[in-house]
């Protein structure tokens, strides 16, 4: 990954809180995966930033190796790394999501 890229996925995690690395785009997700996490967090009402990887290639791979996760959507809460699509669901079901987002 070049260092360019690994800088603009740290200054994004940092400049917003809550921050969606998905295919598609908050409107149009292309992807059910992407599409879930984003109705899971529509439906906490939570302030995030989204990021389309499908139209930015050094991102889509950059991304999975910046956060050493295979896949797609990743969510980041507070600059960390929460997860991918299952894990999310797992979190909005068992209340941990709303949680960390209302920490």
């Amino acid at each position: 990954m070049s260092k360019d890229i690994k800088e603009r996925i740290s200054n994004s995690i940092s400049e917003d809180r809550v921050v969606l690395f998905m295919k598609g785009t908050r409107d149009t997700p292309m992807c059910g995966f992407s599409a879930k996490v984003v109705e899971m967090l529509n439906s906490l009402q939570v302030e995030y930033k989204t990021y389309d990887v499908i139209s930015d290639a050094d991102l889509r791979s950059g991304i999975k190796e910046f956060s050493n996760w295979p896949t797609l959507p990743q969510l980041y809460i507070g600059g960390e790394f929460v997860g991918g699509c299952d894990i999310c669901v797992e979190m909005f079901e068992n209340g941990e999501l709303a949680q960390k987002l209302n920490d």
